[in-house]
C-alpha cells in the first residue's frame, strides 16, 4: 500500500509536469495558481537534494537531452528548436528529480532513530535489539544487515546483538568502536568520557591511538575522559549487600601528560601522588597491569627517571 501511494504520487506529479510542458509549447498561459504550485514543488525538491545527488541528476539530464540535438527538424526556426529543447530539459530535470528523491529516500537514505523524551527500543532486521537511552540517536544504513553489520551511535544505548559467527556487529561511536559477534553490552558517552560495559559474550573495543581491548562478561572498558587512554575494569556484586566492587585489570596511556596519568592513578588506587611541577606536562606512554599500586608507581617513577618514596597512601616522586 505504501509503495502504491508513492508510485501514485509520482504519476500525478509527472502528469502535472507534462501538462505544463504542453501548455508552454502551445503558448497557452499558465495560471498563477499553477505557477505557485510549481515554484513550491521546485523549492522543496531542491532542499531535499544533496550535492552528490544533484551532480548525478545533472549527468543523467545531459545524457537524456542528447537525443534532442542529434537530428534537428529541417527548416525549423532556431528559436523554436531552442524553445522545445529548453522545455524538454525542464521536463527531464523535474522527472529525474522526482524519481531521484523517491529512490534516495526509499533505497539509500539511512534510517535514524532517536530517543527524545525517554528510552526507546529498536528492533533491527538481523534480530538484534537496541535500547536507546534518553537523548540517544542510532543511524542504520539501508544495506543493514550486510556482511559486516555496522551502526552509528550518539549517546547511550544497550545492545542485545543477534549471534552470527560470520557477520560481525560494529557500533561506531564518538572516537571509538565496539565489535561483537553476538552479545549484550551497554555503551555510554558523556562528553569526553566513554565506556563499554559487557554483560554477556565477548567484545573488542578500539579507539584512536590505543590498542584493542577485549572484554569478558562483567568487565568495563573506559577512557576516563582522556584521549589515548584505555582501562579495563572488573565489576563484581556482593550477594549479601548488593554492593558493586571494581578492580582495575589493565591501564594504558599513549602520549598522555603525566598530570592526567597521576589523576587516573590517584582516583583508581585511592592514593595521593606528590611530584615536581616540571613533570606535569611530560608525555607518558606506558602499559600497566591491574596489580598493586606499589608496583605500578615504581614503574611510573622509572619512566620519569625519578625515585619514589611511600608513606601510608602517599607516594612522593623526586630526583
Amino acid at each position: 500500500m505504501k509503495y502504491f501511494m508513492k508510485s501514485q504520487q509520482y504519476k500525478n506529479t509527472a502528469a502535472f509536469v507534462f501538462k505544463l510542458w504542453q501548455r508552454e509549447v502551445s503558448e497557452e498561459k499558465i495560471s498563477e495558481k499553477e505557477d505557485e504550485l510549481l515554484s513550491q514543488w521546485k523549492n522543496q525538491a531542491e532542499e531535499e537534494l544533496d550535492t552528490i545527488h544533484m551532480k548525478e541528476s545533472k549527468e543523467r539530464v545531459l545524457s537524456a537531452l542528447e537525443l534532442y540535438f542529434i537530428k534537428p527538424v529541417k527548416n525549423a526556426p532556431v528559436y523554436q528548436l531552442k524553445k522545445y529543447a529548453y522545455a524538454a530539459a525542464a521536463v527531464v530535470i523535474l522527472l529525474l528529480s522526482i524519481g531521484g528523491i523517491l529512490t534516495y529516500h526509499t533505497f539509500f537514505k539511512p534510517d535514524t532513530y532517536t530517543a527524545d523524551s525517554g528510552n526507546r527500543t529498536i528492533y533491527l532486521k538481523d534480530g538484534s535489539v537496541v535500547t536507546l537511552l534518553k537523548g540517544a540517536e542510532l543511524t542504520v544504513d539501508k544495506s543493514f544487515p550486510a556482511s559486516t553489520r555496522i551502526v552509528d551511535l550518539k549517546g547511550d544505548a544497550v545492545f542485545s546483538v543477534a549471534k552470527s559467527k560470520t557477520h560481525p556487529f560494529i557500533v561506531q561511536a564518538d572516537g571509538f568502536s565496539t565489535k561483537v559477534l553476538g552479545t549484550v553490552f551497554k555503551i555510554s558517552q558523556s562528553g569526553k568520557d566513554k565506556s563499554v560495559h559487557l554483560y554477556e559474550g565477548k567484545v573488542a573495543v578500539s579507539s584512536v591511538g590505543t590498542e584493542v581491548s577485549y572484554l569478558k562478561p562483567n568487565q568495563k572498558w573506559t577512557n576516563f575522559g582522556i584521549a589515548h587512554t584505555t582501562a579495563v575494569i572488573s565489576i563484581t556484586t556482593e550477594k549479601k549487600s548488593g554492593i558493586q566492587k571494581t578492580e582495575l585489570l589493565s591501564l594504558s596511556f599513549n602520549d598522555v601528560s603525566f598530570k592526567e596519568v597521576a589523576d587516573v592513578m590517584q582516583a583508581n588506587y585511592k592514593i595521593k601522588i606528590i611530584y615536581p611541577k616540571e613533570t606535569a606536562e611530560k608525555r607518558i606512554t606506558a602499559d600497566f597491569t591491574g596489580g598493586a599500586a606499589d608496583e605500578n608507581m615504581e614503574a611510573l617513577a622509572f619512566i620519569l627517571g625519578l625515585e619514589v618514596h611511600k608513606e601510608d597512601h602517599i607516594y612522593t616522586l623526586k630526583k
